[in-house]
């Protein structure tokens, strides 16, 4: 007998033990270890949350919690593990927003559908800041672009080509005709190692990633990304002060396997949001920076998908390919 000519409460019963199934299967777990992927190395944005998750899903279920670095390919590697992985919430993705928002649009021939990854959460919010090393000669966003015009440019890094690191520049070099050179690294840690030792002219970072370096003077803000000017940097102007239009910005969200069951995602987002509304980890979120979101698994599918519409059509507009 097939679906289409089941009887109608047949399918309903079905339906109904499913369901029944997924809400047992949720209430027992976790009932094992559990591994959360992040697909940048470690002293990453990412891995600094995932191990706030970590110790708090230990002390909240008692479960050994694992953190496992899997850098590499624009972070698709780690994003292709957990797609593979069984839908039993026992692998976990810690990411920004390109494996799971982003990579469609530059990879054609990508070894996973990020769309069918289950939401967890969004964790936080930061700006993005444009940082230049402390010998650039610019003082200010209009030195920056006469330097980026001249011939020559400048150079920049990335954490890969499609980050929203990335695509802030190209932004910028579409708009001001700058001559640019990205060079792509594979974490921030080595973003930051080039840009303090000279090497590179100007990077843009995620304010979480870049306050430790700016509160010890080892590098200079010119702009920011924010909305507005950020109270914790009142002197380094929004990006949109220059074009009305530039707002710049990442999240770090959790995602599981496609076909998590929605009972477990839930769970999990619950447990997360348990984690960082614990007084030190919501002091730590606040001393860099970082804006608490703590959304539910459907909040978390509309940021998903508001943000890869809108940087999609950045990378569609400026023909960016994967790298």
């Amino acid at each position: 007998m097939t679906k289409t000519t089941a009887p109608r409460w047949l399918r309903l019963a079905a339906a109904l033990s499913l369901g029944l199934c997924a809400a047992a299967q949720a209430a027992d777990y976790p009932t094992q270890q559990i591994k959360i992927v992040v697909p940048l190395p470690p002293g990453s944005a990412p891995d600094f949350l995932s191990r706030i998750i970590s110790a708090s899903f230990q002390q909240q279920w008692g479960q050994t919690v694992v953190v496992e670095n899997r850098p590499g390919a624009a972070q698709n590697l780690g994003g292709e593990l957990v797609a593979r992985a069984a839908p039993d919430g026992y692998t976990l993705l810690t990411s920004p927003p390109p494996p799971i928002a982003l990579n469609k649009y530059l990879f054609p021939n990508l070894k996973y559908d990020p769309d069918k990854f289950t939401p967890v959460t969004v964790i936080c919010s930061v700006p993005n800041v444009l940082l230049v090393r402390n010998n650039l000669p610019a003082t200010n966003l209009a030195e920056f672009v006469a330097l980026a015009r001249r011939p020559g440019g400048l150079t920049y890094a990335s954490t890969g080509a499609g980050s929203t690191l990335h695509l802030t520049a190209e932004i910028i070099r579409a708009k001001t005709g700058a001559d640019l050179v990205h060079v792509p690294f594979k974490g921030t840690g080595e973003v930051m190692t080039e840009l303090l030792a000279g090497r590179i002219d100007f990077a843009f970072a995620n304010l979480l990633d870049a306050w430790p370096h700016l509160s010890s003077g080892g590098m200079r803000a010119l702009a920011i990304g924010s909305e507005k000017r950020d109270p914790s940097l009142p002197d380094v102007p929004a990006l949109n002060e220059m074009w009305p239009d530039l707002v710049s910005g990442t999240w770090f969200a959790v995602v599981a396997p496609p076909d998590t069951p929605r009972e477990i995602a839930e769970k999990l987002s619950a447990g997360i949001r348990t984690a960082f509304q614990a007084p030190e980890a919501a002091k730590r979120l606040q001393e860099l920076r970082a804006t608490p979101v703590l959304s539910t698994p459907a909040e978390a599918a509309r940021l998903f998908k508001q943000d890869s519409e809108r940087w999609g059509a950045v990378i569609q507009a400026n023909h960016i390919k994967g790298e």
